[in-house]
């Protein structure tokens, strides 16, 4: 029996990208490229939504896949912003280029550092796998504390302040402890 290899598809993911300055986010469809080691956002892309540019101290020559250069020449700037997907975050800094149709690119190290699992076949990424440095950890921490203080605020609505030395007998854990009645 012959196998035939189908060539690999290319890989979507529609990430969040928010300004710093003004906390006001886009929604974007970013190429996974594992042949790159940067990262991209096109430079149209970039003036139609309005990032903040901040120029680089020595300008990087681009090289199209062919080995040609590319049009847009020199990558003069680059673009802070906070990149979201699912229930990973972190901040990253993008180089402005032209990308053509393609808005961003995601690189190489950035699928190394947070090891995504990809399925090929269905073009589906989950971040299972995300490094310490994600700001995911720091959101789910964050978000442990904001439940536990509502928690904490629910119960002292609901007991008496003389009873509060108490309090903890009113959670979940403990009543379920209490032993059943027997007549």
């Amino acid at each position: 029996m012959q196998r035939i290899l189908q060539p690999l598809r290319e890989v979507w993911i529609k990430v969040g990208l928010e300004k710093i300055e003004s906390h006001k986010g886009v929604a974007v469809k970013a190429l996974l490229d594992s042949s790159i080691t940067r990262l991209f956002m096109d430079t149209q892309f970039m003036k139609k939504k309005g990032f903040k540019l901040e120029r680089l101290k020595n300008p990087l020559l681009v090289r199209n896949v062919d080995k040609t250069m590319n049009v847009g020449g020199a990558i003069m700037y680059q673009v802070e912003c906070n990149m979201f997907f699912k229930r990973h975050i972190e901040k990253v800094r993008i180089d402005v280029c032209n990308l053509g149709k393609t808005e961003v690119i995601l690189e190489m190290l950035w699928l190394a550092i947070y090891n995504p699992e990809i399925d090929w076949k269905k073009e589906k990424v989950k971040m299972t796998r995300c490094s310490p440095i994600c700001g995911r950890k720091k959101q789910e921490k964050r978000e442990k504390e904001i439940r536990k203080t509502e928690k904490e605020k629910i119960v002292e609505k609901l007991v008496l302040k003389r009873f509060w030395k108490w309090k903890k007998v009113f959670g979940k854990a403990e009543s379920e402890r209490i032993p059943v009645h027997k007549a």
